[in-house]
């Protein structure tokens, strides 16, 4: 199995001759989608979701019905390619076994509306990946590799780190990171490294395109 960091929350997973890429948004490197069997998107937020990236692969679509509004808005020739899941559905994506997990966003602030989210748990043979989104829900589950958010409007970095220790997986891939600077990253991953190897979990922030050593 191999997990390919593409920028910001896009993650393109291989196994068994398939590949599957999750949230490819503005952010994300051109190539993520090439070739890919499936796509899931986590909610309708631009760093997320940005239609030319689908259009840059032919594969089928999964996604919640907010998601799905928007392409029905914005993209209507991908449309016939969405399936719509819901909190809790398990399905699969070109073989793969998946659970939708959760169905809010984090909040932003209390004055704003919440946005509909859904993360995915993953089953690659006897390796299991979460991908949260922009939620902290767990996963209810034990999970071998934790694509774990660490900056955003809406988080504080003892929120990442308390989620990363709850979830408890092994390996933890840093996502959502083109919020802070390098000088505020670098503390980041000091902060998360440090209590994360404490609890005997791994923690890793690669670089665009390079894999989460496994």
């Amino acid at each position: 199995m191999r997990i390919i960091k593409f920028g910001h929350s896009c993650v393109r997973l291989e196994y068994g001759g398939r590949s599957l890429v999750l949230d490819p948004g503005v952010f994300t490197a051109a190539g993520a989608t090439d070739g890919a069997d499936g796509v899931l998107i986590t909610h309708e937020h631009p760093d997320h979701y940005l239609p030319d990236h689908l259009r840059a692969c032919d594969a089928p679509i999964f996604t919640i019905d907010a998601v799905a509004a928007r392409i029905r808005e914005d993209a209507p020739d991908l449309l016939e390619r969405v399936t719509v899941v819901s909190p809790d559905e398990r399905f699969e994506v070109a073989g793969v076994p998946v659970r939708a997990v959760g169905e809010l966003h984090a909040v932003i602030h209390p004055d704003l509306p919440r946005f509909f989210n859904s993360g995915y748990v993953l089953t690659l043979g006897d390796q299991r990946v979460y991908h949260p989104g922009d939620a902290l829900t767990p996963p209810d589950e034990d999970v071998d590799v934790l694509c774990a958010p660490i900056c955003a409007p809406w988080q504080k970095v003892s929120e990442a780190i308390d989620f990363a220790l709850a979830v408890g997986a092994p390996r933890n891939l840093a996502i959502h990171d083109k919020v802070y600077s390098p000088e505020g990253l670098g503390i980041l991953d000091t902060h998360l490294a440090r209590f994360l190897s404490e609890a005997d979990q791994e923690y890793a922030r690669p670089e665009d395109g390079h894999d989460l050593p496994l």
